[in-house]
């Protein structure tokens, strides 16, 4: 069966940034699930159906990918689908902090599974989804910053905003 992994998160909307950890991550795990949280009371942009298509448009060419949903406590996924490791993504100092105590509060709730943390490439390092949907806002461009097929349901999505 190999190391089954994880990598949650609201992915509202994915970003280039997500799409380098997934493909990096596809590498280090024999399988890794991207677990989009499906969480109403975070108000998303995107509804949870939106988001698993536009993650599937843009790593299907990752045989070792699959994308899913899950409500609750993410080491209850984690078990349920058989997985022994979570990846997470750290892009600056506050981010390590939330990191952290998680990765700590995940330990003491299901200590088989183990957090692995990835930085992303340098030219995402900035990226996040509540910055890529501020700049739309704005009118300005994200070209780079998110794939195209995601780019193009911001851009139409703000838009009717």
């Amino acid at each position: 069966m190999g190391v089954r992994a994880i990598y949650p998160g609201t992915f509202d909307p994915p970003t280039n940034g997500h799409l380098d950890l997934i493909a990096r991550g596809a590498k280090l795990f024999d399988h890794l699930t991207v677990a989009i949280l499906n969480n109403p009371v975070k108000n998303p942009l995107f509804q949870v159906e939106e988001r698993v298509e536009m993650l599937k448009e843009s790593t299907r060419q990752l045989e070792n990918v699959s994308v899913a949903t899950f409500e609750g406590l993410m080491v209850d996924f984690a078990r349920q689908n058989g997985a022994t490791a979570v990846l997470r993504g750290i892009r600056a100092i506050t981010d390590y902090e939330y990191e952290f105590q998680m990765a700590l509060m995940n330990r003491r709730l299901a200590p088989e599974i183990e957090t692995v943390f990835l930085q992303p490439a340098g030219r995402y390092s900035f990226v996040s989804s509540r910055l890529v949907k501020e700049v739309v806002s704005f009118g300005g461009k994200v070209d780079g910053l998110v794939p195209a097929n995601v780019g193009k349901r911001l851009v139409g999505r703000m838009r009717k905003s």
